[in-house]
């Protein structure tokens, strides 16, 4: 893990890279959130399946991905006569930006804990000194 880690910190961070890393998002995920970002009105999944050019369905999972993530936004639009379809726009980038730093902050508190169970059992004065810490 320290290995990733450094990775990550060692390379520029760009803003795709950076929901990369905190969502896990993969190359269509990141294209699809390009590509609404982009757009100045919301999207079908049928336009941005022919803007990143891949089927339907494929956008479609990547769009629920993005949306589970709290990424991206449905919205209903309903027609005259009866029916609808849905449309995607991104979520406003400061309410994105303020999910991050939540994560960074939970992340961060769990490192301060582990580092402190780590101090604990391998400091001075610990018992427990025969047994490394186990390699992540």
């Amino acid at each position: 893990m320290v290995e990733a880690l450094n990775r990550h910190l060692e390379r520029d961070l760009e803003c795709e890279t950076l929901l990369e890393c905190l969502y896990d998002l993969n190359e269509l995920d990141r294209r699809c959130f390009h590509v609404l970002s982009s757009a100045d009105d919301p999207l079908t999944v049928d336009e941005l399946a022919d803007t990143v050019d891949r089927e339907r369905s494929t956008v479609y999972r990547s769009v629920q991905r993005l949306l589970q993530f709290g990424l991206v936004q449905k919205e209903q639009v309903n027609y005259d006569r009866g029916g609808y379809y849905h449309v995607y726009r991104i979520t406003d980038p400061e309410e994105i930006a303020d999910e991050m730093q939540a994560k960074l902050n939970d992340w961060y508190a769990q490192i301060g804990y582990l580092i402190g169970r780590f101090r604990e059992k391998y400091g001075e004065g610990s018992d427990d000194t025969a047994s490394p810490p186990p390699v992540t």
